[in-house]
């Protein structure tokens, strides 16, 4: 009985959650077309933090809770579906030409932030320090996305791209929207942690799994959605820059904020020398796809499914992990 409860909860909590952060998203994106930002501003900031809402809100009420495993798990989880799982995924249904200036200056960064991150979690522990330098990098990092949208050397294509995707609504409808997919993501996110948390303690298995699996798979749903309906539509730079946006805030936000509300946060050192070393890794094979050394980059369809044997592989790595060493 308390199994099918627990997973109920997972289940309905994942459900409103990703509707919760699509009204967030619209919502937000509607008011600030409404203050007069372009739609480059709002699609590099507003959207990118909208889309990596559900692993905020899950990482924070995780923490608050007593479940920094989850929060940690979900961060490097995420970022490692993002790439393998969503990335993989699009690009078998429909393969992606990456042409944006703007995506090859964040890729850099993005590599940078990560090398920054482990130089931090390398002692296997996440002090409020941490915490503050991993969210400082995310303010600095929208700041440059701001200034970038706004110079002579702006990214037309990109542009483009979220002119015909950022809703045109009233003023009003906007803040509404707003404020429910906040309460929704709120509840939701809560009603999540619940689920899984008890859910680990269930099968004997620690929050960090749960955090690296069930989590991250859920709270990446958002970026699965919209990179496949951008792939679709032929919005490619869009559905790339959706998952290096979502990774810079996973990395920076969704890894910074537990530290600051449950500092100190002990690691193992599995996190690093499994979970870290795959997320650093797809990121550097991500890079070489994407980039394009000699003319536009190009993840295939043959490309997309390595990716996604690379996350089936994971997922069998972390199983075997588990199975011999289980948690007492």
């Amino acid at each position: 009985m308390l199994l099918a409860q627990y997973i109920f909860a997972i289940v309905a909590g994942f459900i409103v959650l990703v509707w919760g952060a699509d009204r967030f998203v619209y919502g937000a994106a509607g008011t600030a077309r409404n203050i007069g930002v372009s739609s480059l501003v709002i699609g590099l900031t507003i959207v990118g933090f909208g889309t990596s809402a559900p692993e905020i809100l899950v990482s924070i009420m995780a923490a608050l809770e007593g479940s920094p495993g989850i929060a940690i798990g979900n961060a490097i989880g995420s970022n490692i579906a993002n790439i393998a799982l969503v990335l993989g995924t699009t690009a078998l249904v429909s393969p992606l030409l990456v042409g944006s200036k703007i995506l090859k200056r964040e890729f850099p960064i993005m590599l940078f932030a990560m090398v920054v991150a482990l130089f931090l979690i390398y002692d296997l522990r996440l002090s409020w320090i941490d915490g503050l330098i991993l969210l400082s990098g995310m303010v600095a990092f929208t700041f440059w996305l701001i200034k970038i949208s706004r110079s002579k050397d702006k990214d037309t294509t990109l542009q483009m791209e979220f002119e015909s995707e950022i809703p045109h609504i009233p003023l009003k409808t906007s803040l509404l929207w707003t404020a429910a997919g906040l309460v929704l993501l709120l509840i939701s996110s809560q009603v999540l942690v619940y689920g899984a948390s008890n859910l680990a303690k269930y099968f004997g298995v620690s929050d960090l799994v749960i955090g690296l699996t069930i989590i991250a798979i859920g709270t990446s749903l958002p970026e699965l959605a919209t990179s496949i309906m951008s792939a679709i539509k032929k919005e490619h730079d869009m559905a790339i820059g959706n998952i290096i946006g979502s990774n810079m805030f996973n990395l920076l936000a969704v890894l910074g904020i537990p530290a600051i509300l449950a500092s100190p946060i002990s690691l193992s050192a599995e996190v690093i020398s499994r979970d870290y070393m795959m997320m650093l890794g797809l990121t550097i094979v991500l890079f070489i796809f994407a980039y394009g050394f000699r003319g536009p980059g190009r993840i295939n369809r043959i490309e997309g499914g390595l990716l996604l044997l690379s996350y089936i592989g994971y997922m069998g790595w972390l199983y075997y992990s588990i199975s011999s060493q289980p948690v007492s």
